[in-house]
């Protein structure tokens, strides 16, 4: 039998191809890596909070989580409850995506937006029509569960 071979090189195929019985993996490319950096931070996601990072320093909130402040590079951070009220900065309407499993998602929105601490932040926007997304709309913080082990924050408009 000869091996089978991925049409995506970022996709190995495994298997024991002996046995005649190929087994395929899929890579989740949505899950993330967490480190001891952002522990809180996905605990805190599936409780519904979204969670940033002050400094004791300068008094700048910073998002993604990371051990030091960005701004002035002090070590003294800390977690902070988010208000979870945020203003849509720039977005794109994905059609395509070949990378599982965005291809069962799609179309879907990927999203900047600014944070009322001031932060921005990478997300999605849901529950919304595209034509209706404009620079500068309001929206709250939700929380949708990707796996078992993670939920990640994603936007919908304030109100609904």
């Amino acid at each position: 039998m000869a091996a089978r071979r991925s049409t995506n090189p970022g996709l190995p195929l495994r298997g024991d191809l002996e046995q005649g019985s190929p087994i395929v993996t899929t890579v989740r490319f949505d899950l993330p890596t967490p480190e001891a950096d952002t522990l809180q931070f996905w605990e805190a996601t599936r409780q519904g909070r979204l969670l940033i990072r002050h400094c004791a320093d300068c008094g700048a909130f910073s998002y993604y989580p990371r051990p030091f402040c960005p701004k002035c590079w002090s070590d003294r951070v800390s977690w902070h409850e988010a208000s979870g009220e945020a203003t849509l900065y720039s977005w794109s309407v994905v059609h395509r995506n070949d990378q599982p499993p965005f291809s069962d998602r799609v179309p879907y929105v990927a999203a900047i937006v600014d944070l009322a601490e001031g932060p921005r932040m990478m997300t999605n926007v849901v529950d919304t029509p595209f034509e209706r997304l404009a620079v500068g709309m309001a929206l709250r913080v939700r929380f949708m569960a990707i796996s078992d082990e993670f939920t990640i924050p994603v936007f919908a408009p304030a109100g609904a």
